[in-house]
């Protein structure tokens, strides 16, 4: 008989359970999700295992509150700025913008996101969720292009492309790092398409 995992509604359980995901986010992103236990959270949280399993589950159940954090974080600054996007549009800026926008994401939650990505490789469920963080950027951002230039056209396309362009150029300046690249002059390359992909 499974046991059932408590709700809780009183502030301090509330905030019990909010320490609990805070610890898991900072030892999964330390050591991965394979090399982490409940024991580990519960030790990082200052609590014991047994007050762990009153609110979650097992590990992955805990792993999923965690994503929802990082995703949070993720999004928030992302439609904030897409939100910002102004007439007239400076292109080449916007670009600019974007690019430094999302290197700073990445940089910021570096470990997390490849533990992350590597788990959703393989996790259909986990998969989903970035893929429905995808899909809504980029219809608010199909969106604002749409509202600021009536004359566009195949908006989601555009945004989509520069979504993968974007993300790419920030994994391979951050994680690949070949040592052979001229990343400044690469970064000129990818904000040329950019402009270039929006004024099409």
């Amino acid at each position: 008989m499974n046991k059932e995992i408590r709700e809780p509604k009183q502030q301090r359980a509330i905030q019990k359970k909010e320490e609990i995901i805070k610890a898991a986010y900072k030892v999964f992103s330390d050591v991965g999700y394979y090399n982490t236990n409940t024991a580990d959270i519960a030790k990082k949280a200052s609590v014991s295992t047994g007050i762990v399993y009153d609110y979650f589950k097992d590990k992955k159940d805990i792993f999923f509150y965690v994503i929802k954090i990082y995703i949070n974080d993720v999004k928030a600054p992302i439609m904030e700025f897409i939100n910002s996007i102004k007439c007239p549009l400076d292109y080449e800026k916007l670009a600019n913008d974007m690019l430094d926008l999302t290197i700073s994401l990445h940089k910021s939650n570096a470990n997390l996101h490849n533990v992350l990505h590597s788990f959703a490789d393989t996790h259909d469920d986990i998969n989903e969720e970035f893929i429905a963080l995808e899909n809504e950027i980029t219809h608010l951002g199909a969106q604002k292009l749409n509202d600021l230039d009536s004359n566009s056209t195949n908006s989601t396309e555009k945004v989509h492309f520069i979504m993968d362009v974007v993300q790419s150029f920030a994994h391979e300046l951050l994680y690949d790092r070949h040592d052979y690249i001229n990343y400044d002059a690469m970064k000129q390359f990818v904000i040329n398409s950019i402009a270039n992909t929006l004024k099409a």
